[in-house]
């Protein structure tokens, strides 16, 4: 499609990189608080999940909207810790590497999730989906000196 492909391009700029993460992560908690969890604004582009998470300092719930991958038809997701191709990696990934049992609220159900940093043949074998999936994380990666972190989450 001719919209995607101008998306695509346009969410690969280092403009969108800087104004993104400030605008789209609010607009979609919003919406998704005034639709009671049955809309995601960016899930228009891509499928999203409100993610759950126990904050890795703070021990308190995070919540952050993320574009996911969704696999085996809604039992598995996988999560992309682009940042938008900005250098550090998001504070959710941390998040999940110190706390992996988490919730995603998917199409307005709340679900528990544990969730898996993949690395090795795993995670060449799922960035080589995700690329395929939406091609605008290999600008990400291309960008930053850091390996973006994948994660799959699976129900509990």
């Amino acid at each position: 499609m001719i919209g995607e492909r101008i998306v695509q391009k346009v969410s690969s700029t280092r403009g969108f990189a800087k104004v993104a993460p400030h605008v789209i992560p609010a607009l979609d908690r919003a919406v998704h608080r005034l639709t009671r969890g049955r809309f995601l604004l960016s899930a228009q582009l891509l499928p999203g999940v409100i993610l759950t998470s126990t904050g890795a300092r703070s021990g308190l719930p995070r919540r952050a909207p993320l574009a996911c991958m969704p696999e085996e038809g809604g039992r598995s997701w996988l999560l992309v810790g682009s940042n938008f191709g900005r250098p550090g990696h998001p504070a959710w990934t941390a998040n999940l590497l110190a706390h992996p049992d988490a919730s995603v609220s998917w199409k307005g159900r709340d679900i528990p999730v544990t969730a898996r940093l993949l690395q090795g043949e795993e995670r060449a074998a799922a960035w080589k989906a995700v690329l395929t999936f939406w091609p605008p994380y290999a600008t990400y990666q291309a960008r930053v000196d850091r390996e973006i972190r994948l994660f799959r989450i699976v129900r509990r």
